[in-house]
C-alpha cells in the first residue's frame, strides 16, 4: 500500500523523541509539504514540489491546505474506570481538598466501589465510548492504567477490560499496572501488608504471562505510599518485566522523582512541587518527565514548573491525566491549549511534549511520536493553516482525519462534532 498526503500548508516535522533544548522549542515546519506512506510507514516528507516523481499511489489523501502533525500520544490516563464523582466536583468547589476528599472515604476508593461492583464487559461498556472520544481528539497511542480495583483480582479485572478495548480500537493502547494508587478500606494502617498483596509473585507472574501491563505504577505521596514502600512494590515489578513509572511530587516534595531516578523509570508524572536540585537530578537521566496540567485546572491547584524544566534542557512530556476525580478531561488538545495557558509553553512546546517526549515517556519513541522516514505513519490532519492557531482555538476538535499506520481511522458517530473523512477528500486506486 502506497499513499501520498499532499495540499499541506504546514508539515510540523517533530523529529525522533526524546527531544529538549533548542529543537524542543523549534521543531522543523515545512511549508506547502507533502508526507509519502508505504506499509504503513513514512517513507519520505518534504516540500511537495520535491515530491518523488513517477510511479502509482494507491490512495491520495488531500490536506485542504490543512496542517499535518504526528498522531498524538496520551501517556499518563486512567481512562478505565466505572461510575462518576461529579458530587466530589462539587465539593472542591466549595473549598475541600483532594487529600480531605480523599481521607472522607471518597477519592480513589469511591471509583474502588463502582469498579469492584462491576464486571470486565461493564467496565468496557462504560470506558470505550471515552477512548472513542480521545481518538477522535487524535489521540493514535494511549496508555491506560489499573489502580481503581486496589485487590489482586480487581486489578486483574481492569487489566482484561483495557485489554478488551485495545482489541476493539484500531489506535495503539498501552497498559500500565497501577496495583499501589491508594489503600484499599480492608488494609487500613497496613500498607507494609497490602504492598505484599499486590506484588506477589501469583499476580505479577500473570500478568508478564498474559502480557497485561508493560508499565507498573505507584503513587507515591503522602496519603498513599512511602519512598521505601514504592521502591519495593516497583522492584518487585520489574522482577517480572514490568518498567516502572511514578506518581511524583503532586502534592508534596516527597522524593519520589529520585525514585524515579533510582529504579530507571521510564517517566515521572505530575512534578507540581518539584525543587531545583532534582531537576538537576533529572537531567542525569533518562527519566521522562511527564506535566499534566489538567490536574492544576481541575482541582485549581498549582501548576508544575514547566519553565524551569525546559529551560533546563528537559524533554517534558504533556499528558491528559483523565480520570474522574482530579482530571475528567478526555481532550488532548485541550491540555494542549492549558499546556500554553497555564504552563506558559508554546505550541510548538506542546505539539513535541505530545508526541515525541510522550513517546519516549512510554519506551516508543524509536517508532511512533515523529515525522521520520521509517516510522509508524501515526498522523494527524487539521482543518488550521498552522501549528499555532490549534491551541489557540480552545476547545474547538480542529481534526479532519486521524491516521493510523497510514489508514485513516474510521471514526464512530458521536465521538466529535466535526470530525472527519468526508471532510479530507480522497482518491483511492483499487
Amino acid at each position: 500500500m502506497r499513499s501520498i498526503i499532499s495540499n499541506i500548508s504546514q508539515l510540523v516535522a517533530v523529529p525522533m523523541g526524546p527531544v529538549g533544548g533548542a529543537a524542543f522549542s523549534h521543531p522543523p515546519i515545512i511549508e506547502q509539504a507533502a508526507i509519502v506512506i508505504e506499509d504503513g510507514m513514512i517513507a519520505w516528507f518534504g516540500a511537495e514540489a520535491g515530491a518523488p516523481a513517477g510511479g502509482t499511489f494507491d490512495e491520495t489523501i488531500d490536506a485542504g491546505g490543512g496542517t499535518v502533525v504526528p498522531g498524538l500520544i496520551d501517556c499518563h490516563t486512567h481512562a478505565v474506570f466505572a461510575g462518576s464523582r461529579e458530587g466530589e466536583f462539587v465539593r472542591k468547589i466549595g473549598g475541600a481538598s483532594y487529600l480531605e476528599i480523599l481521607e472522607s472515604g471518597g477519592g480513589i476508593r469511591c471509583t474502588m466501589r463502582f469498579v469492584r461492583a462491576a464486571s470486565v464487559e461493564q467496565l468496557v461498556a462504560e470506558s470505550l465510548p471515552r477512548v472513542w472520544r480521545m481518538i477522535a481528539g487524535g489521540v493514535t497511542t494511549l496508555e491506560i492504567k489499573s489502580g481503581y480495583g486496589l485487590s489482586p483480582d480487581d486489578e486483574l479485572k481492569m487489566l482484561l477490560a483495557v485489554r478488551e478495548i485495545s482489541a476493539r480500537v484500531p489506535i495503539e493502547i498501552v497498559p500500565t499496572f497501577l496495583g499501589a494508587h491508594a489503600l484499599p478500606p480492608e488494609f487500613e494502617w497496613r500498607a507494609d501488608e497490602y504492598i505484599a498483596s499486590i506484588s506477589s509473585d501469583e499476580l505479577l507472574g500473570r500478568i508478564a504471562r498474559e502480557k497485561l501491563a508493560d508499565f507498573a505504577d505507584v503513587f507515591c505521596e503522602r496519603g498513599a505510599f512511602t519512598v521505601e514502600q514504592s521502591r519495593r512494590f516497583l522492584a518487585a515489578c520489574k522482577k517480572h518485566g514490568l518498567t516502572a513509572k511514578v506518581h511524583a511530587e503532586q502534592l508534596s516534595n516527597s522524593g519520589a522523582t529520585k525514585l524515579a531516578i533510582e529504579m530507571e523509570a521510564a517517566s515521572a508524572d505530575h512534578l507540581e512541587c518539584i525543587d531545583d536540585a532534582t531537576i538537576a537530578a533529572l537531567k542525569t537521566s533518562g527519566t521522562i518527565p511527564v506535566l499534566l496540567p489538567g490536574c492544576s485546572f481541575f482541582l485549581h491547584s498549582a501548576a508544575a514548573p514547566a519553565r524551569k524544566l525546559i529551560d533546563a534542557g528537559l524533554p517534558v512530556a504533556l499528558a491528559t491525566d483523565c480520570n474522574p476525580g482530579s482530571a475528567m478531561i478526555e481532550s488532548l488538545p485541550l491540555v494542549m491549549s492549558m499546556g500554553c495557558t497555564i504552563l506558559r509553553m508554546t505550541p510548538a512546546e506542546c505539539m513535541v511534549a505530545c508526541t515525541a517526549n510522550a513517546a519516549a515517556a512510554l519506551r516508543r519513541a524509536d517508532r511512533i511520536g515523529a515525522i521520520a522516514v521509517g516510522h509508524e505513519a501515526d498522523l494527524l490532519v487539521l482543518d488550521v493553516p498552522n501549528l499555532d492557531r490549534w491551541p489557540y482555538r480552545v476547545g474547538v476538535n480542529a481534526v479532519r482525519a486521524v491516521i493510523k499506520k497510514g489508514r485513516v481511522v474510521p471514526i464512530r458517530e458521536g465521538s466529535s462534532p466535526n470530525l472527519l473523512s468526508s471532510d479530507c477528500r480522497r482518491d483511492r486506486q483499487e
